[in-house]
């Protein structure tokens, strides 16, 4: 990354969602106001991408914070904007369902600029309805630039509070009103009041490691909460099967590739229980990602698969199984995690090429074995109930647990049926971890890999493991 924001490695991380009974705090205003880098101020990390253009902040990003002994949800959204394209359109209304839900509104102006258009028409927008208002001018980074707030009063929406979200100059002040306007009763924390303060200065790194998986697997969601990414190349409509799942326009969709940046994530409840899913950034060869905000959307999307309990790859169909759709699909069988193919447009194939779209799975995607593959159109929703029993079947076999009698019962059965090569043979065999389901093999000698890839074969059949990665360690007992 050249002449962009280095971001901490510890910054790059999953959160879990936020609870839907806080009170919400909508950050709403025109592009490129500091509506992100406020978010980030206030919760102590860089969870929203920030960069120095307009229009990097598309979807809702929800993101629990507190202050002063309250909890609450801040809101991010994207710029309001009464001109532009299709996508623009979208995306301010995006911000509109935010100003709609919010118990109170923090609408950010830009102090250096002064009052826009744009701004006047965020105002009006915010007059119509009911409810605490906080105009916050940013961008006042020392005292010579406090006279310049005051031209905001003209949105009739009271005095403004003088902040800089970079540095976090009266950002404490701001947190103050905030929750002085927050419902009484909801959010309140237990124990002492522990407060950070938001000036603190944000670590920063040029380097952002990916899991190793030599280092062991990821802790994962053990609860009744379960989460489902959606993958896949830019375009692929992952956004528009999101939309499809959780029954809302919570994603914004345009047939622009790159129109989701940051991971969205929200909770349903399905006769399968609380899942949680996420969509995110379409990820292209490293090659190609030529900016600081692709970049870390591309590792937040990473990062999303190595804390997943399985991933969805979203493969459009037309264009068949790409080169990116294999790594892609192999970076998910690294981090562990089950996988289940979706081939997206398949209304838009004719039969000869159906043919040629299912050989190509077989071939290109071997390795990912008996991994369900779901062939759907997420623009009409025809086969996306196949998806919900797939996952079921995927979090079954990844949370398995099997007796080591029966383990050794189908080793003993697997060598019987073919003994290994030169006199090798399993002593013993133990099943060590779930999540996925991982077995110890202790032998005599030196497992052929072929070989191990037939016991392998014979537990996924024996135990119903296809949907799910097993792993196995060979063990030599001298």
């Amino acid at each position: 990354m050249t002449n962009e924001t280095a971001y901490n490695s510890a910054d790059v991380r999953d959160t879990p969602p936020p609870d839907a009974a806080l009170p919400r705090v909508a950050i709403i205003g025109r592009p490129n106001v500091g509506k992100s880098t406020l978010l980030n101020r206030v919760i102590g990390r860089r969870e929203a991408i920030v960069e120095e253009r307009p229009g990097v902040t598309r979807d809702r990003h929800e993101t629990e914070a507190s202050w002063a002994g309250r909890r609450f949800v801040m809101v991010d959204t994207g710029g309001w904007s009464q001109q532009g394209d299709e996508l623009d359109a979208k995306v301010s209304a995006q911000s509109e369902a935010a100003l709609n839900e919010a118990d109170v509104i923090l609408m950010v102006v830009d102090a250096t600029v002064g009052t826009t258009e744009d701004d006047d028409q965020v105002a009006a927008l915010i007059r119509r309805r009911s409810g605490p208002v906080l105009v916050v001018a940013n961008k006042v980074d020392d005292t010579g630039r406090e006279a310049l707030i005051w031209d905001f009063l003209g949105l009739g929406l009271g005095d403004p509070f003088p902040i800089s979200a970079l540095h976090g100059r009266g950002t404490g002040d701001l947190l103050d009103a905030i929750v002085e306007l927050l419902p009484e009763g909801v959010g309140i924390e237990p124990g002492p009041v522990e407060e950070r303060a938001p000036w603190e200065p944000f670590v920063d790194s040029h380097a952002i490691p990916e899991h190793d998986p030599d280092e062991g697997p990821i802790d994962r969601v053990t609860g009744k909460e379960v989460s489902v990414a959606l993958v896949g190349r830019p375009n692929v409509g992952k956004s528009t099967l999101f939309n499809r799942l959780i029954g809302s326009e919570r994603a914004v969709v345009h047939d622009m590739p790159g129109t989701t940046r940051d991971s969205v994530d929200t909770v349903v409840d399905t006769e399968l229980g609380a899942l949680r899913f996420i969509d995110t950034a379409g990820m292209r060869r490293r090659a190609r990602v030529d900016t600081g905000t692709e970049y870390f959307s591309m590792v937040r999307a990473l990062r999303s698969v190595d804390t997943a309990n399985i991933a969805l790859l979203v493969v459009d169909a037309t264009e068949g199984v790409t080169h990116q759709d294999q790594r892609l699909a192999e970076r998910i069988d690294a981090a562990g995690c089950p996988i289940a193919v979706v081939l997206n447009k398949w209304e838009l194939l004719s039969t000869e090429a159906r043919h040629d779209v299912t050989y190509q799975v077989g071939q290109k995607l071997h390795f990912i074995g008996e991994s369900p593959v779901l062939r759907i159109s997420a623009l009409t929703g025809k086969g996306v109930q196949r998806i919900l029993p797939a996952l079921e079947s995927a979090i079954d076999a990844y949370q398995t647990r099997i007796p080591t009698r029966l383990v050794n019962e189908a080793i003993r059965s697997a060598q019987q049926a073919q003994p290994a090569p030169h006199g090798a043979r399993v002593l013993y065999a133990t099943q060590g971890a779930t999540q996925p389901p991982t077995f110890t093999l202790f032998t005599n000698r030196d497992l052929p890999t072929s070989y191990v890839r037939y016991l392998e074969r014979s537990l996924r059949e024996r135990f119903n493991l296809e949907a799910s990665p097993v792993k196995l360690r060979v063990k030599r007992r001298d």
